[in-house]
């Protein structure tokens, strides 16, 4: 049976109190992110859902949901590239977590072999026409 999480009685304290209320949507997800505890870099977005959540709470390692697959699955598991969570935050109406790790294994957060997901920037139009166009960046592995 997967955990539960208290309901926020008010925005007040939602917004100013001190319980985790999370604000998952209507499939049960929250949205998460981790960025790299030293230097920042965002490195990977992924779903959770209460169980998730709340064995990330309790081991201290990411775990996540993946709504492809349906299960619930532990960051580098299979790669042994772990996230190590340093620091959990949840945002002002408490729908998204925010995660400051640090990456085990290799050092590699995207399952591609990329330190992080975000290895492609979005060309930005020059105002004249919309371009669909992904450009590789430089993201050490």
């Amino acid at each position: 049976m997967p955990p539960t999480f208290p309901a926020p009685t008010d925005t007040q304290s939602l917004e100013q109190g001190q319980a985790l209320t999370p604000r998952f949507d209507g499939n049960g997800l929250i949205a998460a992110i981790a960025t790299d505890a030293v230097s920042g870099d965002v490195l990977m977005f992924a779903w959770m859902n209460a169980d998730a959540l709340s064995r990330s709470i309790e081991t201290g390692l990411a775990h996540f949901w993946s709504r492809s697959r349906r299960t619930l699955w532990k960051k580098g598991e299979e790669s042994g590239n772990e996230l190590e969570i340093e620091e959990m935050r949840v945002d002002c109406d408490q729908d998204a977590i925010w995660m400051k790790v640090r990456v085990k294994g290799r050092g590699t957060a995207c399952h591609t072999g990329t330190r992080s997901c975000f290895y492609r920037r979005v060309a930005l139009g020059d105002g004249q026409a919309v371009r669909l166009q992904l450009v590789p960046t430089t993201t050490p592995r």
